[in-house]
């Protein structure tokens, strides 16, 4: 894969935010987003991995940055690539890895994605990464492999912010929402939030996101 951009803070970096894009878009797509962020979180460092270019069935087979093909928008594992899935989710953990070699602590390491990318960051941190997180940000996004939830003492402590548009035409509300649901039937520290939008970022939902983070990481 392409390497990451990473952003380093203005002193020595003691947190990290690994910040996944969405369908078609790129590790340039958040950066305004975890610069604006960093002039207040100013020990964390954020790393923007990139997607490989692929045929994307839902999207006609076209090829474009995709961390797996998408058969059909549901909340099925049958709707999806899972192979393409659990590679992903591999470099999301050698990426955790990367950082804890580094000397960042993996508690105070978060996880966010948007879309595709949230998708893929639920599944890494519910069903694959062994160990504690600070978080996990699920920006516009569904998690199609909560159907196989086994969560362990670190997974079941997790805290977890979904973030929602209410007139999101690409990601239904219910399916982000049916996600948050399976965390918490299972008593996962997690919280939802819709805002007035459809399938993007906005102002409020940035300085949400900016609360939380600090809640987490800043010292």
């Amino acid at each position: 894969m392409t390497l990451p951009l990473i952003l380093e803070p203005p002193v020595a970096a003691d947190a990290c935010v690994i910040w996944l894009h969405g369908l078609g878009a790129d590790r340039h797509d958040f950066e305004p987003v975890a610069r604006l962020l960093q002039r207040r979180l100013s020990s964390v460092r954020f790393v923007l991995p990139q997607a490989p270019s692929r045929p994307v069935t839902i999207n006609g087979g076209w090829s474009m940055p995709s961390w797996y093909d998408i058969l059909a928008m549901s909340p099925s594992a049958r709707s999806i690539d899972e192979d393409q899935l659990e590679e992903s989710s591999r470099h999301v953990i050698e990426l955790i890895e990367a950082q804890r070699d580094a000397g960042i602590d993996p508690a105070r390491i978060v996880l966010a994605g948007f879309s595709q990318g949230g998708a893929v960051v639920l599944h890494t941190a519910f069903l694959r990464w062994q160990g504690p997180l600070a978080g996990v940000l699920a920006l516009s996004t569904y998690a199609p492999t909560f159907t196989r939830l086994e969560l362990d003492a670190d997974q079941a402590h997790l805290p977890v912010l979904h973030l929602h548009g209410r007139h999101d035409e690409v990601v239904p509300p219910a399916l982000g929402r049916a996600a948050h649901d399976a965390l918490a039937a299972r008593s996962v520290p997690v919280e939802w939030q819709e805002y007035p939008m459809g399938h993007e970022v906005i102002a409020d939902e940035i300085h949400d996101i900016g609360l939380w983070l600090a809640e987490r990481l800043a010292r």
